[in-house]
């Protein structure tokens, strides 16, 4: 089974690939190439893609086997990642973090 920092570090992984594909103007990924990019074994990924579907953060066409056929960032995972990317930038130049999310 995965520990719960692993499956933290799996949806991250799978939100930081999905958020650089849409900075790319490619908001919907295969799922093959999202398995290719976080590396995980396809249950992990599943379990990953579940959850953050679970909370909104993203959409999933799952195929017949129950792994993901396509991937995208809702509104509201796009508005995560913008926010986190706010913070890191503002930590980066000495400013406080402010603004919320995880």
């Amino acid at each position: 089974m995965t520990r719960l920092h692993e499956r933290k570090n799996n949806r991250k992984a799978v939100l930081r690939v999905l958020y650089g594909a849409v900075e790319r103007n490619h908001p919907e990924v295969s799922g093959a190439a999202l398995r290719g990019e976080v590396g995980l074994p396809d249950e992990d990924l599943s379990a990953a893609c579940a959850y953050l579907a679970d909370e909104g953060l993203i959409s999933v066409d799952w195929t017949s086997h129950r792994t993901p056929a396509t991937v995208l960032l809702t509104h509201e995972g796009i508005r995560l990642m913008e926010e986190q990317e706010e913070r890191r930038d503002r930590e980066q130049n000495g400013l406080p973090a402010g603004g919320n999310g995880p």
